[in-house]
């Protein structure tokens, strides 16, 4: 949601702007320049990346758009920690009915694991393979975002000297060189503006999601091992609390007093 707020006041600054120096909004009104820009963008990406890669791009959209909500670190521990006693009351297997109920898939096929009594050196491995490959596919999507940041600035030059090549062919009219120049500049506008105030922010809006996911699977891989090996709620209470910054340490410290 903060991405489209973002873009909004984005929209609204630029929108501004002009109208202080004396602009007129219509003349944001352009096919070609949005031709140029927007379907220009869109070529090079299907020209830059496989198929199967760019039909992807509306769930990118998406989740860049409207970010995927996520547990907490502070509520995964808490998760964890509930486990680490289950298990110690009533063994590994007890942690079937959990992972039954549990909606993350990572989290889930992690407690299937241990609960499936598989060595832990594999575990760690799957896990691991499995952090990797999302990491992989987050890259190859924000790579197109990154790309189209770079392109679009360029097809804004692109338009901007078609918009002048037309300027050219009306030099014995002087109105009409006049809206030439500026339609041709326009061009120039949006392709800055694609640029860097969406592609490139979506593409490290997308890089950050990635990086909270990928902390939250590292920490949720730290505390399945733990107990699998038999780690103590508190010492796993203890050790996981690392992951969190001094605030929500006292946080997860009063959530774990409120569950005991």
């Amino acid at each position: 949601m903060s991405s489209l707020i973002g873009i909004l006041i984005a929209v609204l600054v630029v929108g501004f702007g002009m109208i202080l120096k004396g602009a007129s909004l219509t003349a944001l009104i352009n096919p070609a320049a949005l031709l140029i820009i927007f379907g220009g963008t869109i070529a090079t990406i299907i020209v830059a990346f496989p198929f199967c890669e760019f039909k992807k791009l509306p769930i990118l959209f998406k989740i860049a758009l409207f970010e995927p909500k996520l547990p907490s670190k502070t509520d995964q521990i808490a998760s964890l920690v509930y486990c680490a006693e289950i298990a110690k009351k009533e063994g590994i297997l007890a942690l079937e009915e959990i992972a039954l109920n549990t909606t993350d898939p990572f989290y889930k096929k992690g407690l299937e694991l241990i609960i499936d009594g598989y060595d832990i050196d594999f575990i760690e491995e799957i896990l691991f393979d499995e952090v990797e490959a999302i990491d992989r596919r987050h890259k190859a999507g924000a790579s197109i975002f990154t790309q189209a940041g770079t392109y679009a600035p360029t097809l804004g030059v692109l338009g901007a000297v078609v918009g002048l090549v037309a300027s050219l062919g009306n030099l014995e009219d002087v109105d009409k060189i006049g809206h030439s120049i500026s339609a041709a500049f326009i061009a120039t506008l949006f392709g800055i503006f694609s640029g860097y105030v969406l592609w490139h922010p979506l593409a490290n809006k997308l890089k950050r999601i990635s990086k909270r996911e990928q902390e939250l699977k590292l920490l949720t891989i730290e505390g399945l091992l733990a107990i699998y090996k038999g780690v103590s709620p508190s010492a796993l209470e203890k050790k996981l609390s690392a992951y969190l910054p001094p605030k929500e340490r006292k946080y997860l410290e009063m959530v774990m007093e409120d569950e005991s």
